[in-house]
């Protein structure tokens, strides 16, 4: 009988299940469900990095939708300020654009990068300049300054991404 690594006997259990333990956390060698819990994390960002970028890029050529999920990766943030998890970190300045849309009226076309390079680079920029010159002072969470960080991050790759194609 085995209770709480103790033995049958009284005396903690040693030998090949301790040794072996230990030599698999020196070796640094990862657990299998580590991995998988890894993988799976990484699926879903990419998932939502994806849903984040047709929520404002539904007509955009491949070649913007590829610069969106390679800044988003390299960044490990996206324009929408959608985390992996699905759950929003804060209002992007991609949101307020397609928010200042519905104020107008537009409820069909929520399209906010456009149909070429040129107008995806614009609305970036847009965005970049409205993150870094905010019309209104508000006081933010650490989490939300934050997010706001990468989601600047995030701009300037998508940007130096878009600026290359």
């Amino acid at each position: 009988m085995n209770v709480n690594g103790i033995g049958t006997a009284g005396y903690p259990l040693t030998g090949y299940t301790a040794r072996k333990t230990g030599r698999s956390a020196e070796s640094g060698a990862v657990g299998f469900m580590e991995t998988v819990e890894e993988k799976a994390a990484q699926g879903k960002a990419a998932d939502q990095d994806e849903k984040a970028f047709e929520m404002v890029g539904p007509n955009a050529p491949q070649e913007v939708k590829d610069a969106w999920m390679e800044a988003a990766k390299e960044v490990n943030a996206n324009g929408m300020g959608i985390r992996g998890n699905g759950m929003m970190s804060h209002i992007s300045q991609m949101m307020v654009q397609r928010l200042n849309k519905q104020l107008k009226g537009e409820t069909e076309n929520f399209d906010i990068l456009g149909s070429t390079v040129e107008s995806a680079i614009q609305a970036t920029k847009e965005a970049l300049y409205d993150l870094e010159h905010p019309r209104v002072y508000t006081p933010r969470s650490i989490e939300v300054q934050q997010a706001r960080i990468k989601e600047g991050e995030f701009y300037r790759a998508f940007l130096e991404k878009l600026e290359k194609l």
